[in-house]
């Protein structure tokens, strides 16, 4: 049975030249939740409905997405796109053409010195680690989650943190110093190990559909609390690793964190209802669990219909670019870059020739055609370094990331709920 159970919070900071609040001690409540593997999961018809549509939407985009030929290209945008806005749930923010510089950077001697960039690249590198460490039917492990938060702090000042669960209580909200006004806290650390186990235990069972697995682990996680830093993040790339074992997501994954990111209030609010106090069978349960799958099946909807329309939009890109630099033998240098371009809307010669498997010369004569054509602008990365960007790609990220931001889809009618970078045009 979830619990509430009593701590006491004795205050060391004595002289330490903080607010007098900051210096109380307290008695606290810290949250334990209750096992996954021994609960069992009853849904309403509506919210079994939308859970269902999310699955048939995210089954359809991962069959559909065809329009780039193959998928890569989509995929590792979209893939950068939900990284993005996992991190802006977290406070970092960066737009899009920032942190695609950042990223060209990276592959030169002369690496961005963007301290934010860089903490959203490491949650790109996490997500693809983990994307690429489960396939359908894999396990999803400790070991797994620890080397995701590994990755995802390595390049921030609190490294030393990453891959280990915390050792001391933690809590959201409230004083930076104290739980005892916190909005929650999370179980004591010397659960977090069991619960882990549990948690991931539940994440390799088949008994619910893919989507609410996802979304009633990623509500265990962000309970949990695991870590020092980078809970929201890790537990948003668990969403991705659950679908992605549930053989759902094979090719392309729903950007639902940028649909999450917009509906800050029903997010947390959705997570707050999943922390009942009481018996998993009794109604507070039945009511939050069914509070919280549907907002969450109801994001991946949202963030699937909208992947598809920034398909739509980088296939017509791609059709004009063709249009523009005809003839484009098939196969060519060019035509294999045309191709990548829409992942990868930010390049150097040395990049372009190994994302597209040829050498410097080939690559080369194809970006300064794209160059000629007004596809690709040369820009400088770092201090000196030459690269070339794709205007209308980039353009076309911040509208998806603008959209996903708007509750109605349309900026025009129905502003942004959140920070979004501004819209660029040529």
């Amino acid at each position: 049975m979830s619990q509430l159970v009593q701590r006491r919070w004795v205050n060391d900071l004595a002289g330490v030249g903080v607010p007098r609040r900051d210096r109380q001690s307290c008695e606290y409540e810290a949250y334990v939740p209750d096992s996954l593997l021994a609960r069992r999961f009853v849904f309403d018809g509506d919210v079994a409905a939308d859970v269902a549509d999310a699955e048939a939407a995210i089954s359809r985009l991962n069959v559909q997405a065809v329009a780039l030929v193959d998928t890569e290209a989509l995929a590792r945008i979209l893939l950068r796109a939900e990284a993005v806005a996992s991190s802006r749930i977290e406070g970092l923010e960066v737009g899009p053409r920032r942190l695609l510089h950042a990223e060209a950077a990276r592959r030169t001697t002369d690496p961005s010195a963007d301290v934010t960039a860089a903490e959203v690249l490491g949650n790109i590198d996490a997500m693809v680690y983990a994307l690429e460490g489960v396939a359908e039917s894999d396990p999803i492990t400790v070991d797994l989650l620890l080397e995701v938060h590994r990755r995802l702090l390595a390049d921030t000042g609190i490294r030393e943190h990453g891959g280990r669960f915390r050792s001391e209580q933690n809590w959201v909200g409230g004083s930076s110093y104290n739980p005892c006004s916190a909005a929650f806290v999370p179980p004591p650390h010397e659960l977090v190990s069991d619960l882990m186990e549990d948690l991931c235990a539940f994440c390799n069972t088949d008994d619910l559909p893919a989507v609410a697995q996802a979304a009633v682990a990623h509500a265990q996680f962000e309970t949990i609390h695991p870590f020092v830093d980078g809970n929201g993040r890790t537990g948003r790339a668990l969403i991705h690793l659950v679908l992605r074992r549930r053989g759902l997501t094979p090719r392309v994954l729903p950007p639902v964190s940028l649909v999450l990111a917009t509906r800050a209030r029903s997010y947390i609010g959705g997570l707050t209802a999943f922390r009942y106090v009481g018996p998993p069978t009794g109604d507070a349960a039945h009511k939050g669990l069914n509070e919280w799958v549907g907002e969450f099946a109801a994001a991946c909807t949202r963030a699937v219909d909208d992947a598809f329309a920034f398909e739509a939009k980088t296939n017509e890109l791609e059709q004009l670019w063709r249009a523009q630099l005809s003839p484009v033998r098939a196969k060519s240098a060019l035509d294999l870059l045309l191709r990548a371009l829409p992942g990868a809307p930010v390049v150097t010669v040395e990049s372009a020739a190994a994302l597209i498997g040829r050498t410097y010369k080939p690559a080369n004569d194809a970006i300064q055609r794209m160059v000629q054509a007004g596809v690709l602008r040369q820009v400088t990365i770092g201090r000196r370094n030459r690269a070339f960007e794709a205007p209308e790609v980039i353009a076309a990220f911040t509208d998806l990331e603008r959209q996903l931001a708007s509750p109605e889809g349309n900026t025009r009618t129905s502003k942004p709920t959140r920070p979004v970078p501004a819209s660029r045009r040529r």
